[in-house]
């Protein structure tokens, strides 16, 4: 019965969590240049510069990456700050 009532709470934590978690993804432009959105991920998402060129590439040629993992209140300054430097993205 213990084990029971433990698989249920962790079921509800997995749960919450999960609905709690969003993505911003960076959708792909034929407008700016690889180093404009390498230094933009860098200064906003806190990326390093080994990430910020992987999201660039994979942005590039599958035309949208997942950039950061977070809460909707984290991630929507993000998106916000990426839009006024004119990139695209989306939170999902």
């Amino acid at each position: 019965m213990t084990k029971e009532i433990y698989k249920e709470k962790k079921k509800v934590a997995e749960k919450a969590t999960a609905e709690n978690e969003h993505l911003l993804v960076l959708v792909n432009d034929d407008v700016h240049t690889f180093d404009y959105v390498i230094d933009a991920l860098i200064a906003i998402c806190e990326h390093t510069e080994e990430q910020a060129t992987q999201c660039a590439m994979i942005t590039h040629y599958k035309g949208q990456c997942d950039i950061k993992k977070g809460n909707f209140k984290t991630l929507r300054p993000m998106r916000r700050a990426l839009i006024d430097k004119e990139l695209r993205a989306r939170i999902n």
